[in-house]
């Protein structure tokens, strides 16, 4: 999801709304009498809420009062499945129509394959966007992607890694046994889940042994860049970027506290490829490993120290909160839903039996699978997938989506849609039961449900390498 969307009224100092209400008025007043003299032909954007000149519908945002997922779900109800809102200098275009997703990130998906312009301080922590996720369609596009799929992403390496998970697990399981024990049965789900997911992929990542005081020093480090990471409004409105000094200092110090303490890490792995057997407990892989002599199309170079924190950054970032978060709201309607509950656990007994579950076991549990689905589909793990941006202008919908408007696909509201869905309220993991109703959760036979982003990223002639969209793609959405 984009940290944007997370943008609130809670980032307002409340000192500034009188000036930035004055300040807007004066602007605003200036730009009006000089657009009146322009004679360019005005874009179709999708309709959306009225706002002021600069300023847009930022100040009808950060004062609702209510989340931004929120703000839009009643917007929708408005201006339908496609919306405009202007966002200080930003222009968001909100989609939350499964079809509309399908056209573009599946029929188009090279067209809608980019990423829009960072923000400064996102612009430090993604090394001016070299990383999966910020890195706009092109020649680093390609390489980092096909990097992480081939990889890391593959069957093979993910059995690999098959001893991480066990550990993991075991851990967990004590971790929540113990803390019941303590408390009368009671645990707390999202930080257990949480500390096993982030071991798992501190492991994946880095291939070496930490002890607890370094990972939780590398958990602190990782919240530390989150915190910094939440948007500001000098994001959207760059002219107030002086009154945010003491933020951009804090930035660059929590950059340094990243790079100085994660580039040990990366010494320590580096050390022990270069030096087999010098590390009785490194792994015999991990992501690093990948990533030491990556060729990137069209640099002579292999990543530098700063890149290698922000790739590692990005992959334990990237999995780590949502896995919790969807286990956590996982649980949650477990217990709204006790029939759900039970017929899940007769489903597990009669599987397992009374011995420790394996992942093979999984395989065979249609009820577990329908479950999860109905999970990703009610509750995904987050609101908004990452924002995308077109490689040149183009239309979707019948409206105009510039070059530089940051694409939104609303998750939860496609797979909430009524006009889908029966009863999308409910949490009914029978839907997917016996011929009833399913999606396919990668979008390339239809988007029903988005729990993950879909397109560019999971189509495999993308990910090879070996797909080339003809020149008319983008305009036309032909070429495949």
């Amino acid at each position: 999801m984009s940290s944007a969307l997370s943008f609130s009224s809670a980032s307002l100092n409340p000192y500034y709304h009188l000036f930035f209400t004055l300040l807007a008025l004066f602007i605003s007043g200036l730009i009006f009498l000089l657009s009146r003299k322009s004679k360019s032909k005005p874009l179709n954007l999708p309709p959306g809420p009225p706002g002021w000149p600069i300023v847009g519908n930022l100040f009808q945002v950060a004062q609702s009062g209510k989340p931004f997922y929120k703000y839009v779900d009643d917007l929708r109800s408005k201006y339908g499945s496609i919306f405009t809102l202007k966002m200080g200098t930003r222009t968001w275009i909100i989609i939350s129509d499964g079809k509309l997703a399908h056209e573009a990130l599946i029929e188009r998906g090279a067209c809608f394959a980019s990423r829009p312009k960072e923000n400064p301080t996102r612009n430090i922590f993604s090394c001016n966007k070299f990383s999966v996720n910020a890195a706009v369609y092109g020649s680093v596009w390609r390489s980092l992607r096909r990097n992480m799929v081939q990889n890391m992403l593959s069957s093979s390496r993910i059995k690999e890694f098959r001893g991480v998970r066990d550990s993991a697990m075991d851990t967990l399981i004590d971790r929540l046994r113990k803390e019941a024990e303590a408390n009368s049965g009671a645990v707390w789900v999202i930080a257990n889940v949480r500390f096993a997911v982030f071991c798992i992929l501190l492991a994946m990542c880095f291939g070496i042994e930490m002890d607890d005081e370094t990972i939780v020093k590398m958990d602190q480090v990782m919240k530390s860049v989150l915190i910094v990471l939440n948007p500001r409004i000098d994001d959207l409105l760059p002219i107030l970027s002086p009154l945010f000094s003491k933020q951009r200092k804090r930035v660059q110090e929590v950059r340094k506290e990243q790079v100085n303490f994660m580039v040990s890490l990366i010494e320590k792995r580096r050390n022990a490829v270069r030096n087999p057997g010098s590390d009785k407990s490194a792994m015999s892989f991990s992501y690093l490993d990948t990533l030491f002599d990556l060729k990137v199309e069209g640099r002579k170079s292999a990543p530098s120290n700063e890149e290698l924190v922000t790739l590692c950054s990005e992959f334990i970032n990237g999995g780590t909160d949502t896995t919790a978060t969807a286990a956590e709201w996982g649980i949650a309607q477990l217990i709204a839903n006790p029939q759900v509950q039970a017929k899940l656990y007769n489903e597990i007994k009669s599987i397992v039996g009374d011995r420790k579950v394996d992942e093979k076991d999984v395989e065979n549990m249609e009820y577990l699978h329908a479950v999860v689905k109905e999970l990703l589909r009610k509750h995904p793990p987050t609101y908004f997938v990452l924002s995308h941006a077109v490689t040149e202008p183009t239309t979707l919908g019948g409206y105009d989506i510039p070059i530089d408007a940051n694409v939104e696909f609303h998750s939860h509201g496609i797979g909430e849609d009524p006009k889908v869905w029966n009863h999308p309220e409910k949490f009914n993991p029978d839907r997917f039961i016996s011929g009833g109703e399913d999606a396919d959760i990668t979008g390339v036979k239809g988007v029903k449900m988005m729990p993950f982003r879909c397109g560019e990223e999971d189509m495999p002639w993308i990910r090879a390498g070996h797909y080339t969209p003809s020149p008319d793609y983008c305009k036309n959405g032909s070429g495949i």
